[in-house]
């Protein structure tokens, strides 16, 4: 009973002597990777594999980060996250909306006291776009939860954050468009890698 007192006596002191900090942030997002097309079922031309266009997005969420006795620290956030991807066949240009709420939770080191930092960690991600229609394509998502990695870097000048992170994929976003007429089908497979920057503010 001794002990589970000590570990929690301990615990408690180590969190109440963390620094913690709470702020919003808001990032561009540049897509830095092709969503990869292929005609799996197709009138014409079967398995022909095509690349489509990304566009610029955006996210905005929380970020909290809770500093270790060390120079580490624990950095949790939640992103609502927006992109998208553009493809076009069979005389239509199938729209692709990347609507996600994303869960980093990133492992840190203090570089230069409280004002620079580095960090790397998982991303949790769930897609919550709708199954569209395009012409007579009709969209079958196959799995709306991705997982991915992140790793960056931040700048805090007092209140004030400048960060910028790499995104890459630990799996991928797969969906399929079904012609409801012809059955042509097209898979869309894709977890595009991200570069973000942007600005936050503490609370």
């Amino acid at each position: 009973m001794k002990k589970v007192l000590s570990i929690a006596l301990i615990s408690f002191s180590v969190f109440a002597s963390a620094q913690i900090s709470l702020a919003g942030k808001a990032n561009l997002i540049f897509p830095t990777g092709s969503p990869s097309w292929e005609n799996i079922k197709g009138t014409v031309v079967d398995a022909a594999n095509n690349e489509g266009k990304n566009n610029v997005g955006f996210n905005v969420g929380l970020s909290l980060k809770v500093g270790l006795p060390t120079s580490f620290y624990v950095m949790p956030e939640l992103y609502y996250t927006s992109f998208k991807n553009e493809y076009t066949a069979a005389n239509t240009t199938f729209d692709i909306k990347n609507n996600r709420i994303d869960l980093p939770v990133l492992l840190g080191y203090n570089i230069l006291g409280n004002t620079l930092g580095v960090f790397i960690g998982p991303v949790a991600s769930y897609n919550l776009s709708k199954e569209d229609t395009f012409n007579d394509f009709k969209e079958n998502a196959r799995d709306n939860f991705t997982v991915g990695y992140q790793f960056g870097a931040q700048l805090e000048i007092q209140k004030l954050i400048i960060n910028a992170r790499y995104e890459g994929a630990l799996s991928k976003d797969e969906r399929n468009f079904i012609n409801r007429v012809s059955g042509e089908e097209i898979r869309y497979d894709n977890r595009p890698n991200l570069f973000m920057v942007g600005v936050g503010y503490k609370f």
